[in-house]
């Protein structure tokens, strides 16, 4: 509705950005209610020029949910603001589990059940982002289980795990939750934000990904990306996340959950 000052204003400068060629991203997050945080430095970007920017999917079920749908919607609005998209498909990450807002480990998949999730999840994402439409902004979809299944656990520790010291990453809520609680963290768990850390340094390097997308939850993720990025090359990456859709009781909206 227009009828209120506030939607009208917001009518107005939205046009004004489209005329510019980019809108307000968060501007508009904020407005519908979605945003959560960004790192600074993140809206100057998005203003300056096209950005890409990745939202992962894991693959733990062979379909998403409604709190994927919120992040699917996100990368839609991204796109429609003239920016690219990515979704990342997590065939690597989906054999670990994020321990994010989760009281205890998931299940692991095998590669069997992995590959029926993706190929559902692919076919979901298809149907909201444009990927092609031969425009500089087209949407990509990738699969982290390209840059990772040659890689050796002694390389990874050699080439990405000295770059994070474990205080780094002890002090993160996802583990600091986990480990004050009766279950504990497995080592495979404690080691997630390292490898979505990779993934985000990866894709900074390898397709000029300057930003990642996601829920709250990912917050700890995310950052340790950024600071990846920024001690192994010397880069600057962003990061913006939004609010959680939540069940009655608070907790996380997800697959794994009840």
């Amino acid at each position: 509705s227009l009828k209120t000052p506030n939607n009208y204003h917001h009518f107005i400068s939205l046009r004004k950005f489209f005329k510019k060629g980019f809108m307000n991203f968060v501007e508009d997050l904020k407005w519908r209610g979605m945003f959560h945080d960004v790192m600074p430095g993140t809206e100057e970007q998005l203003a300056k020029e096209m950005t890409a920017a990745y939202i992962g999917f894991d693959p733990t079920s062979d379909s998403l949910h409604v709190g994927s749908f919120a992040q699917i919607v996100l990368l839609k609005r991204f796109q429609m603001a003239g920016h690219k998209p990515v979704a990342l498909v997590g065939g690597a990450t989906g054999m670990i589990g994020d321990p994010s807002g989760k009281s205890q480990e998931r299940n692991l998949l095998n590669e069997e059940s992995l590959n029926k999730n993706l190929n559902g999840i692919k076919a979901q994402l298809s149907k909201f982002l444009n990927f092609d439409s031969g425009e500089p902004n087209a949407a990509v979809m990738v699969n982290n289980y390209d840059w990772m299944k040659n890689f050796s656990f002694l390389e990874f520790i050699r080439d990405v795990g000295k770059h994070i010291p474990v205080n780094y990453m002890m002090a993160k809520d996802s583990v600091k939750k986990r480990l004050e609680g009766d279950t504990g963290m497995s080592f495979t768990e404690f080691s997630y934000q390292l490898v979505q850390g990779y993934d985000f340094y990866y894709l900074w390097k390898e397709r000029n990904c300057l930003v990642q997308m996601g829920g709250s939850d990912q917050w700890g993720n995310m950052v340790t990306g950024t600071e990846l990025i920024r001690r192994k090359a010397g880069g600057t990456a962003f990061a913006i996340t939004t609010q959680l859709i939540k069940k009655a009781d608070g907790t996380k909206f997800g697959k794994t959950e009840e």
